[in-house]
């Protein structure tokens, strides 16, 4: 749900780009090798808190209506260090427009929390939804509101037709991506990687599962993995699949047009097991690895007496190991790509999409500062955060890492995948404890039932699917 992988059509089946796929996979591929080796990391004291350089403050990309007195609330689903830095977002809209805003954390099952509070008569002004699914299930439902032309005007300017696809459906244009996601990446503990004698990351499975053996046996924890939060285990399986089936494959199954008992999930599913089977690979074994949050995943990578060496997710691991540990980006934290299942190493891309419940001056005020370079620029500079939008001045970014994986992004432009489970109906691929999230757990905890697992899947998504 955090955080794509490259497409051929969007979410509704509609063409991106077909034959620029591949080229767009070996940019964003490339991008993302070359990090540690541009990687210097750490904070640029030159930058003050809103990312300006230092100097003379910019003037504003955007003009913003007066607000004072009125009352905003923001849903989404971010706590910790990622809530931190998106409230420096808040507290300059606060500043320019005289609002009052407040932030409220939706919980992992966001679909259900705003479709109480919507229900109730009492929805946030503005909510951040993490799948395409739940905007969808929205739109139908006539609970988000279409951009108004001050927003839409800064969607226009500042974003490429794929991310303005996203947010749209059926015409309407509804939402802004405002924050995005590179999901395919491998954070790891350049300590411990010394300590065990290894000089190259891994670029393939086997020679993956090779390091964390060797890793292993040299004493250090090979793998943290969160998977008390079932989304980190749909990321792992998303990034496997597209590697090793390929994108037609992919989107037939985000498309639950094969079912999951398809011999490409049998295969998925198995090259997994070739790590999340063997318990001395991943730290506290599998039954830790359920009882650990994400959070909590990396900080069990850099910091703590015995931390492990490696800890899959995407770029927003980078806010909390700044919050959580004392390990510099770019020297003790270093990050290559999520290692070639196939012929080709995946990428997979996700992001929150803003959207307004209700139907006022504030929310839409709020969605056209969303989509300004300034918002964007103000929630670079803290860290743990890549945009979309094409416009952000990329010095703007925190340390060199997040700015080549913002580069990466960008130079995709439109040829791009989607988180699978964000593009699922929220029933199969958003709420704890059931569907997706809760079989790949099931997984996690015995991995050698991989039929069973997949006919567990297979009757989950019939059903979301069909409702």
């Amino acid at each position: 749900m955090r955080s794509s992988i490259l497409r051929t059509s969007g979410p509704q089946g509609r063409p991106h780009g077909r034959g620029r796929a591949a080229r767009a996979a070996a940019t964003l591929v490339a991008g993302a090798m070359a990090l540690t080796l541009t990687a210097c990391g750490g904070d640029d004291d030159g930058k003050d808190d809103e990312g300006s350089g230092g100097g003379t403050k910019a003037a504003p990309s955007v003009e913003l209506p007066k607000l004072d007195g009125q009352k905003l609330e923001v849903a989404a689903v971010w706590t910790g260090p990622e809530q931190e830095n998106f409230t420096k977002v808040l507290d300059e809209f606060e500043k320019r427009t005289g609002a009052e805003v407040s932030f409220v954390p939706t919980g992992n099952n966001t679909s259900t929390f705003l479709g109480t509070k919507i229900q109730g008569g009492k929805p946030p002004s503005v909510a951040f939804l993490p799948q395409v699914g739940v905007l969808h299930q929205f739109a139908q439902k006539g609970w988000v509101k279409p951009l108004g032309p001050e927003a839409q005007a800064q969607l226009d300017k500042n974003f490429s037709a794929g991310w303005k696809d996203l947010g749209a459906y059926e015409g309407k244009q509804y939402g802004v991506y405002a924050k995005a996601a590179n999901k395919s990446l491998v954070w790891y503990n350049t300590a411990a990687f010394e300590a065990a004698g290894i000089t190259a990351e891994p670029k393939t499975w086997d020679e993956f599962v090779q390091t964390a053996q060797t890793l292993s046996d040299a004493g250090t924890p090979a793998v943290s993995i969160g998977g008390q939060d079932g989304w980190t285990l749909t990321d792992w399986f998303e990034n496997v699949y597209l590697s090793q089936a390929g994108p037609e494959k992919y989107d037939q199954l985000a498309e639950h047009k094969i079912k999951w008992t398809d011999p490409s999930v049998k295969e998925a599913l198995t090259t997994l097991a070739q790590l999340w089977g063997k318990d001395d690979l991943i730290a506290g074994g599998k039954a830790g690895a359920l009882r650990t949050e994400f959070p909590k995943s990396v900080t069990n990578t850099f910091s703590g007496d015995t931390p492990a060496a490696m800890v899959y997710e995407g770029d927003f691991v980078a806010a909390n190991i700044n919050a959580d540990t004392k390990a510099k980006i770019g020297t003790d934290a270093k990050v290559f790509p999520f290692p070639a299942v196939g012929d080709a190493s995946p990428v997979v891309s996700g992001g929150d999409v803003a959207v307004a419940l209700k139907d006022d001056k504030g929310s839409q005020a709020l969605l056209t500062f969303l989509a300004s370079t300034d918002a964007a620029e103000i929630w670079a500079a803290q860290g743990g955060f890549i945009s979309p939008n094409k416009e952000v001045d990329q010095e703007k970014y925190k340390d060199d890492v997040t700015r080549d994986i913002a580069k990466a992004l960008l130079a995709a432009g439109d040829d791009f995948r989607f988180d699978m489970s964000d593009r699922a109906p929220a029933a199969f691929g958003g709420t704890q404890g059931t569907g997706e999230w809760k079989a790949l757990q099931d997984f996690l905890k015995d991995p050698s039932d991989v039929e069973g697992v997949q006919q567990q899947l297979e009757t989950s998504a019939a059903k979301a699917y069909k409702g």
